[in-house]
């Protein structure tokens, strides 16, 4: 075991509080193989019949690609001081290595000179799951290469952006696209195989190690940090098997990547699982400093044992007394609160909150409005709890909606609304809702004000 101290930025006090808004590259681009992009394994996936709802795909998307000047402006009114978008890394490297696609690479100057003159800060995510079909066809994050592949790349990122971006993550929810990538299915790759899932958590976190030195050699000032889907892993009842299935799925999905990145040590639980993927200097390697935690949050989860998959979880029910989002998602912002504070002193760290919102069945009235009163009270009640942890005392310095526009929300398709703007899929059209609305006068009221002459 390891143990390093985080580097840090600034003192809390000193520190603003950041609202911003998040969305992804695969969800919202579009233009699947326009300039040179080459395909990701989401590309693939959506393309085998069953896999999406309605067989959706990405490939146009909100078309972002054509319309991101649009969406900076939404944004520019809303009023956000930064923005989480991510780089396709197909786009800008359509192999995943070697030669470098010139036309994508400048897709992301435009967009970040656009943030800039808007006044919005870039925060950059390398990775949200759209890995190089390419490498996919070598064995993808289960290939111990791929981690030096991704270090490759973030070089790349880091020369071309780093002038004008200073906040970077390495990778968004790694516990997400390795958990339904390779053992409890849904998303790419689509692989159940608990020997694969297991090499795949160890090389992503060696990837993230070497990304954050990558970018801590390559970048001035910069200020690093990864994206980790925190959720209180629940047994869904009281019996002995579902217990020890929920703590052990909180192994995987809240320690297997957060645990070694920042205590230099893997989950007691899944300790003698991880060790034969383990070479010596592994560890020092993936227990970089980082400088603020990205925290996305939805719900707590409710697990119980299942003997259909390789780790023998599966998904419980919440109680019936629980609230639930139209995506079956509970609706528990206490939950919110307690894992701001378990973040917060487990990991002594700066937290951003980087993903919280809810899905809804959004519609367009005879006005041409869209209101979503349901969406706002959710937000009002996790921005709640939020504010309590922080006068609990952790050390929150920022929230995210998830996300600015309605998307691609993988294996659900274009079924689930997320977006504070309502996107209309045939025509592309961009319509603010009344949750973008109050939010825009929310952070118009938390804004601090100038000081008078007089003062």
């Amino acid at each position: 075991m390891i143990t390093r101290a985080p580097a840090t930025v600034a003192a809390a006090s000193d520190a603003p509080f950041v609202w911003g808004v998040s969305t992804s590259s695969y969800q919202i681009e579009g233009a699947a193989a326009e300039d040179g992009k080459g395909p990701s394994i989401w590309d693939t996936y959506c393309r085998q019949p069953g896999r999406i709802t309605d067989n959706d795909t990405g490939d146009v998307a909100c078309d972002h690609y054509h319309r991101y000047a649009e969406d900076v402006a939404l944004m520019k009114a809303l009023g956000v001081g930064a923005y989480r978008f991510s780089v396709a890394w197909p786009r800008v490297q359509p192999k995943g290595r070697g030669a470098v696609n010139e036309a994508g690479l400048a897709f992301y100057d435009r967009l970040i000179d656009a943030l800039l003159e808007a006044r919005i800060e870039p925060w950059l995510c390398l990775y949200h799951w759209d890995l190089p079909q390419a490498l996919g066809d070598l064995g993808g994050w289960a290939n111990r290469d791929c981690a030096f592949w991704f270090a490759d790349y973030a070089a790349l990122i880091a020369r071309r952006y780093g002038d004008r971006v200073k906040r970077f993550a390495t990778f968004n929810e790694s516990s997400v696209f390795t958990l339904f990538g390779f053992v409890m299915g849904g998303q790419a790759p689509g692989i159940a195989d608990r020997t694969m899932f297991h090499r795949a958590i160890h090389h992503v976190n060696l990837a993230h190690g070497g990304a954050i030195d990558v970018l801590r050699s390559l970048v001035k000032d910069a200020s690093l940090g990864i994206v980790h889907n925190i959720q209180p892993s629940r047994a869904a009842t009281p019996a002995a098997e579902d217990v020890k299935a929920a703590a052990l799925f909180d192994a995987y999905w809240n320690g297997a990547f957060a645990d070694p990145q920042l205590l230099g040590h893997y989950p007691a639980l899944i300790a003698d699982l991880m060790e034969p993927w383990i070479a010596a200097g592994d560890i020092a390697r993936i227990c970089r400093p980082i400088d603020w935690f990205g925290l996305n949050h939805y719900s707590p989860l409710y697990m119980r044992a299942f003997d259909d998959n390789p780790i023998g979880v599966g998904w419980g029910a919440a109680p019936d007394s629980v609230p639930r989002t139209s995506f079956g998602w509970p609706i528990e912002p206490d939950a919110f609160r307690d894992t701001l504070l378990h973040v917060s002193k487990r990991y002594g760290l700066p937290v951003y909150v980087l993903e919280n919102g809810r899905s809804n069945p959004d519609v367009v009235d005879e006005k041409g409005a869209v209101n979503d009163p349901d969406r706002i009270e959710f937000l009002k009640s996790y921005i709640g709890a939020m504010n309590q942890a922080r006068a609990a005392g952790a050390d929150v310095r920022g929230y995210f909606v998830w996300s600015l526009l309605d998307n691609f929300e993988w294996s659900s398709g274009f079924s689930q609304r997320f977006g504070i703007v309502y996107v209309d899929y045939a025509t592309g059209q961009r319509i603010p809702k009344a949750s973008y609305h109050w939010y825009a006068d929310l952070i118009r009221a938390t804004a601090p004000r100038p000081h008078s002459a007089a003062s």
